[in-house]
């Protein structure tokens, strides 16, 4: 998709968003020295592009049982089952990203296990099933950041 051409008002109201989901449009529309209609239909306008892809409660993974955090390079048998390895890991629920990336891995994830024993059933019952040559896992300690992109002027 295309860069949108985004103005400052555009810019305004997705840094205000994307610093707090939760602002009432209002509040924002104060903030920016326009009316709430005005805004919600900038924000109508940026979903309808596809600059704003929605918004969501973030959930902390460990806080509901899933301790180990882990990316796993995954080597395919067949790099042309691409797609249905896509499609399968997608029924993975513990697979939160799926990235085509350049570089020796066919295809790069990020999942989250309950512990090291739940992420090694899972790279065995689940992942090796889906035709990979080979895995190499890293297990994250750790975010130390973890950020939206900054809204800047152009």
């Amino acid at each position: 998709m295309a860069q949108q051409n985004l103005d400052a008002l555009d810019r305004n109201i997705l840094r205000m968003i994307s610093d707090d989901a939760r602002i009432p449009f209002l509040e924002v529309a104060r903030a920016c020295n326009v009316s709430g209609a005005a805004i919600h239909q900038r924000i109508q306008k940026l979903t309808a592009a596809g600059v704003i892809k929605g918004s969501q409660f973030l959930i902390d993974p460990e806080k509901i049982g899933y301790e180990t955090c882990a990316y796993i390079g995954l080597y395919l048998k067949d790099p042309e089952s691409f797609d249905k390895v896509v499609e399968a890991l997608k029924l993975i629920p513990e697979v939160v990203e799926c990235h085509y990336t350049t570089g020796g891995y066919d295809l790069f994830i990020k999942l989250y296990a309950r512990n090291n024993h739940d992420l090694l059933t899972i790279i065995h019952d689940k992942l090796q099933p889906l035709g990979l040559a080979r895995s190499e896992t890293i297990v994250a300690f750790n975010a130390v950041i973890s950020r939206q992109l900054p809204v800047i002027d152009e």
